[in-house]
């Protein structure tokens, strides 16, 4: 999956986490800023759209890669 400028580990880390550390990050970033979350808990995947629609994000899709899902998220 391309198309992101900035990256996030979140790997090995549980709900919430990644949903926080994420909003951290893109409080710093520019609007339109895509930025990666690399992470391995599976309830990001609800809790990352679900993050996003709140804040007033884009959620732009997961994928896989291996045991890691990369999440993609354009800051609103």
């Amino acid at each position: 999956m391309a198309g992101w400028t900035e990256i996030i580990d979140c790997e090995g880390l549980l709900c919430p986490l990644p949903v926080l550390k994420a909003r951290k990050l893109l409080l710093s970033l520019a609007p339109g800023t895509v930025l990666c979350v690399r992470a391995t808990d599976r309830m990001a995947e609800i809790d990352l759209p679900h993050f996003c629609i709140e804040a007033g994000h884009d959620y732009l899709g997961s994928e896989a890669d291996g045991s890691v899902t990369l999440h993609l998220i354009r800051r609103g």
